[in-house]
Parts: C-alpha cells; sequence; structure tokens
C-alpha cells in the first residue's frame, strides 16, 4: 500500500453547508517522504492543480501525501451520490475513471482484495475499513452506514492494472446536526474486552519503527488470525486535512518468523509533526476489531499521555 509524500505548505478550508453538506481541509506545513501521493485542489475535469510553496513555487501532485484529491495520475474517484442519510444503510457506488475516462475494470489484488475503501468522519470518528464488490462495468458498491451527521471522507486504496498504487479520496454527507469529537492523545485502546497498547515514536519524515501489543482480560493474545493476509492493518490520518497513511506489518502468516501475538510490528512513516488518529484492524475469534489511537509527533511522550484510553469499534 501506499506512504505518505512530501508537501510544500498548501490551505484550504473546512465549512459547513446548510442541510449537511461540506467543504473540507484545513492549513499544514511542509512534507519530508519520498513515495507516490495524492494531490489537493481538484480542477474542473478531475485535473489537479499545482500548489504554491512558501516561496511562490508549485508543488507537483506526485509530491503529495495519500488521500488529498479525488484526482491523481489520470485516475478519478467518482462517486454515484455524495449525500447519504443518516444512520440508515444504504448502497455506496462509485467508479474509478482511467485516463481516458471510462471506468476502469481491471484492478490488482492488493492483501486479498482489488479494493480497499476507507471511510472517516473529517473529525476522524467513525471509522471504517470496507471491501466494496464491482460489477462488469466498473462499478463499485458497497453497504454503508454513516451513523453520526458530518461530513465524511472516501478513501479508495487500490492498484489498477499496469499502474501505480493510488489513494483517492472524496467527501461524502449525511445530514443533520453534526457535533464535532475531540480525541486527547492515548496511546491505549479498550475494545470489547481487549487491550491494545501502542509503543513507539513517530518521527517525522523517517521510517519510525511502532509495536501493538494486544491483550484480553490480561493475558497476552497469542493466536491472532490473519486478516487480509497478515495480523493486522494499521491507518494513519493526520487531523486537519486528513493525509492518508497505511502499512502493514513487518512479517506475514505462515512466513515461519513472524508469531501470531501478541504483538504487531510496523514502520510507519509520517510526513509532518502534528496530530495522526491511528487506526489497527486486528482478528481474533473470528471478529475484525480496530483499535484507535490518537498520537500527537510534537508532544505525545509523557508517561501521563501514553497511559490515556483510546477510543475503539468494529470494521469490516
Amino acid at each position: 500500500m501506499n506512504t505518505a509524500g512530501k508537501l510544500s505548505a498548501y490551505g484550504a478550508v473546512l465549512a459547513l453547508v446548510a442541510g449537511g453538506a461540506w467543504a473540507a481541509g484545513t492549513a499544514v506545513g511542509p512534507f519530508a517522504t519520498t513515495s507516490a501521493a495524492s494531490g489537493h485542489g481538484d480542477m474542473p475535469g478531475g485535473e489537479v492543480a499545482g500548489h504554491g510553496d512558501a516561496h511562490g513555487g508549485t508543488v507537483a501532485e506526485t509530491d503529495l501525501p495519500d488521500g488529498l484529491a479525488s484526482s491523481r495520475g489520470g485516475y478519478t474517484l467518482a462517486p454515484t451520490d455524495t449525500t447519504q442519510a443518516t444512520g440508515t444503510t444504504e448502497p455506496f457506488s462509485f467508479r474509478i475513471l482511467g485516463p481516458d475516462g471510462n471506468a476502469v475494470t481491471g484492478f490488482d489484488v492488493e492483501h486479498d482484495k482489488r479494493m480497499h475503501l476507507i471511510v472517516v468522519r473529517r473529525d476522524t470518528a467513525g471509522f471504517q475499513h470496507l471491501h466494496p464488490e464491482m460489477t462488469a462495468d466498473g462499478t463499485w458498491t458497497v453497504p454503508l452506514n454513516l451513523p453520526e451527521a458530518g461530513s465524511y471522507r472516501v478513501f479508495a486504496d487500490f492498484t489498477a492494472t499496469g499502474a501505480e498504487a493510488a489513494t483517492l479520496g472524496t467527501d461524502i454527507a449525511a445530514g443533520g446536526a453534526f457535533a464535532p469529537r475531540d480525541f486527547a492523545p492515548s496511546r491505549v485502546a479498550e475494545v470489547d474486552g481487549y487491550r491494545v497498547r501502542l509503543d513507539g515514536e513517530l518521527v517525522p519524515g523517517q521510517a519510525s519503527p511502532v509495536r501493538l501489543a494486544v491483550t484480553k482480560d490480561g493475558r497476552p493474545v497469542t493466536d491472532l488470525q490473519p486478516y487480509l493476509s497478515a495480523y493486522g492493518h494499521l491507518v494513519a490520518l493526520r487531523e486537519g486535512d486528513l493525509a492518508y497513511l497505511h502499512v502493514h506489518p513487518d512479517g506475514a502468516p505462515g512466513d515461519g518468523r513472524t508469531a501470531p501475538g501478541p504483538e504487531i510490528d510496523f514502520v510507519a512513516e509520517v510526513p509532518t509533526s502534528g496530530t495522526y488518529r491511528l487506526f489497527l484492524d486486528f482478528q481474533h475469534d473470528g471478529v475484525v476489531r480496530t483499535a484507535e489511537f490518537t498520537v500527537d509527533t510534537a508532544g505525545d511522550a509523557t508517561p501521563e499521555t501514553r497511559r490515556g484510553d483510546g477510543h475503539a469499534g468494529h470494521a469490516g
């Protein structure tokens, strides 16, 4: 999957529109990573504009982080509808349009699936990891429930056959009164009787080893089950603009060296200092659960902070 890329200063505005429609973004600082990523600020026709840096230059779309644009490299995420009723399960459909403007139908399998869809509200509440199904005409569809009102970011994480891996993002809105949530820094999450602890520091611009340890009822979990060809999947989102980073663990089930818990090791590279929300999907006793963490790279190293409780939920 993709890692985040380099971004020089850019800005956007987050605004609430009557009836629940939203536009999104927030100002951020420079980046310092190297891999391909998505841009921000879509132009008419699905093109991505260059971005001015602090010195009046422009930043190419290949230097920007994943998930910030609906179009990149000739590919466009095109949802069928951008609004949805709040609190009901409805089909969410979209297509990936190719450089010729037609729907793409050829995708490579990555971690058991040809499409990974991440949905999260813009305040980083309500995280979901879903796997749509595609029809012959290139339309992807998945049942989706947006439990609370607000603007949600949808990330399509895929590799079109013959192309580079990509993560495109777009916003959809669930109407109603919106009450944003704040998440205090936390490195410990509780979900369904499981306790997951995050150790390690996220160092901007560097490959940073992090370890997650899973226990249940005070005992280490040593029989984690493979989920999408791994013992865990980790998504990191930068608060504000939701720059996207999806990483997989060091090692894989059946490789002869990776134990099925209690520890899951990752190497992640975040682009800038700031606050990041991390979401770990893991499977045990046949159920996939999501542990959530909030890490401030600028000052989340105190013992008091590390003992804070996390927020967690279920992932598909």
